[in-house]
């Protein structure tokens, strides 16, 4: 393994982090090739995984070699490879599996952040300049790539479903809404630990069809309803509660406080808002929301966003907030209330 970032000069740690695009596509062109699912059974040289990813044998061993010096893949006699513990995780059959997540930012979110500059210059978002189209557009246009954004968002965003339901109690709560549920993970493991709640699950036509197949198969189909729509038209009423994750930093204010008033109109005068997201830290805190804020930048055209920033938008929407969660993750919820 190198040495620790902080055992390096200045200088060096620098030039450290301007190379980090070696690893991201390193370990991309890995997990393309499936070299993970290749070794599950045991170690196999650089020549037969060649034969079996039809790669040069030579450039194949000599990107194995250089991801088992950081970790990935270890090197035994013989120039045959066997897994490690990161490289379990580019299997594609292992619970948070993040070998969808390293497909997807080795080809079109790399691309992305390759214009960084233009979202940077221009505020606005780097893939809608790319593609000529918003991005939840192109992955509905592109139901390949719609499937590897699910596959990867359930492997990256899985823990953090555990650690909201160790966190917040959504106890009492009989019907459940849950806007932009996606694939229907997280509704899923909120209806299994609490048996007595009902679901809604509301996203676009596109996506829905993806999801009904989902709660069929987690024996939840008849627990929630699956509605599709437009959360910027409007949202199904009927809910004492409204979850929104990872859907409002997509968006920049305007849009945010759009959904977020359809929420309260549908919600009525009781009942609660539970948006979960990243809180951005103030002063010069490390944290994975203000590379996350980038992300949402160059990709949706969304933000991350401070605890006075989604105090601002919940008032602009008729909510109060009332409360934010920290969970064993990096993201929060933010409970808000009808004001």
């Amino acid at each position: 393994m190198e040495p620790p970032v902080t055992e390096l000069s200045p200088q060096d740690q620098l030039s450290r982090l301007s190379s980090g695009y070696w690893h991201t596509q390193a370990v991309y062109v890995a997990a393309k090739l499936g070299i993970a699912d290749a070794l599950k059974d045991g170690p196999r040289s650089a020549d037969e995984l060649a034969a079996l990813t039809q790669t040069n044998p030579r450039a194949l061993y000599r990107l194995l070699r250089a991801l088992a010096s950081i970790g990935i893949f270890v090197e035994a006699d013989q120039h045959r490879f066997a897994l490690t513990p990161m490289a379990e995780c580019l299997r594609s059959d292992v619970p948070g599996s993040v070998r969808s997540l390293a497909i997807m930012r080795g080809e079109w979110q790399y691309e992305a952040w390759g214009q960084l500059l233009y979202s940077i210059q221009t505020g606005r978002s780097a893939f809608e300049r790319i593609h000529k189209m918003p991005l939840f557009d192109y992955l509905s246009a592109n139901p390949e790539k719609g499937k590897l954004f699910d596959e990867a968002m359930t492997g990256v965003h899985g823990r953090e479903t555990s650690a909201m339901l160790d966190a917040y109690d959504f106890a009492g709560i009989s019907v459940l809404a849950d806007i932009g549920g996606g694939n229907g993970e997280v509704i899923s493991s909120i209806l299994k630990k609490y048996p007595a709640m009902r679901g809604v699950l509301f996203d676009q036509p596109s996506v829905i069809e993806r999801t009904r197949a989902n709660l069929e198969a987690a024996g939840l189909a008849a627990r929630c309803e699956v509605v599709a729509g437009n959360f910027f038209d409007d949202v199904p009423s009927g809910a004492d509660a409204y979850l929104l994750r990872h859907i409002i930093h997509d968006w920049d204010d305007e849009k945010s406080v759009a959904i977020l008033r359809n929420c309260r109109a549908a919600l009525g005068n009781r009942g609660k808002l539970l948006v979960v997201e990243g809180i951005v830290p103030p002063g010069n805190e490390a944290s994975l929301s203000k590379f996350f804020d980038l992300a949402m930048m160059v990709l949706p055209g969304g933000m991350e966003r401070t605890e006075g920033e989604y105090r601002r938008l919940f008032e602009a929407s008729g909510f109060v907030l009332t409360r934010i969660g920290p969970t064993k993750s990096w993201i929060s919820v933010i409970e808000g209330h009808p004001r």
